[in-house]
């Protein structure tokens, strides 16, 4: 199994990593994220592409992006998609590997969409409960800071705030610990699955097209 890691910059995807070497499924040969290329960031997630640029340097793994224009529309999102899968199919990749939690809609649209490609989803956090994982991330060493939340749901005020056992007890009732219903997205700057703790500083806070996002700056 020569594995393509879907990396968001966030803690799923990192801990995805985590688990696959931990285990050793496989081998993950290259991490996968979608970027805006008009602001130059991780899509969602809102991270610089010189945060990401670093993620992939410490996790010893070399980045393939999909660059997607804003605003997005779906079919110039899949026919990238497509295009990426292609090439990575083309060099030997046989699967991907996603931090999908329990939403199952997402799951099923990620297996229609690579149905017959070649690459074969694998999700290796799947329906693992989200309170233990959160916890399990954070004693495992894991670091991450929250750059998006939905202020729906989740007060702008979290914004910026460390992922760690503070933040898990602050948590609204309602909000998944994970945020796996987009409460909230994260940035990993360290964890077991890097080789060094990537530095970083924090920038502005921003609210834009109805999110609050906490900028990260490489030190």
């Amino acid at each position: 199994m020569k594995i393509l890691v879907s990396w968001s910059s966030g803690k799923d995807s990192a801990w995805t990593l985590h688990v696959l070497r931990e285990q050793g499924v496989g081998t993950p040969a290259a991490l996968l994220t979608s970027v805006n290329e008009t602001f130059g960031r991780v899509a969602m997630h809102a991270v610089r592409t010189g945060v990401l640029e670093a993620q992939a340097e410490a996790a010893g793994l070399p980045l393939l992006t999909i660059p997607l224009p804003w605003p997005c529309p779906n079919d110039i999102y899949e026919d990238r998609l497509r295009a990426a899968v292609g090439a990575a199919v083309t060099q030997g990749f046989t699967h991907v590997a996603f931090g999908d939690l329990f939403l199952r809609d997402v799951r099923r649209y990620r297996e229609e969409r690579l149905a017959a490609t070649g690459l074969t989803p694998i999700f290796p956090l799947w329906d693992r409960p989200t309170d233990k994982l959160a916890r399990e991330m954070i004693r495992g060493g894991l670091r991450a800071r929250l750059t998006c939340v939905d202020p729906r749901v989740l007060p702008s005020s979290f914004a910026g705030r460390a992922f760690d056992d503070d933040l898990l007890r602050d948590l609204p009732s309602a909000i998944d610990p994970c945020g796996e219903r987009g409460e909230f997205h994260t940035c990993v700057t360290d964890g077991p699955m890097f080789s060094h703790p990537v530095p970083v500083t924090s920038g502005e806070i921003v609210e834009r097209d109805g999110f609050v996002f906490a900028d990260l700056l490489t030190c």
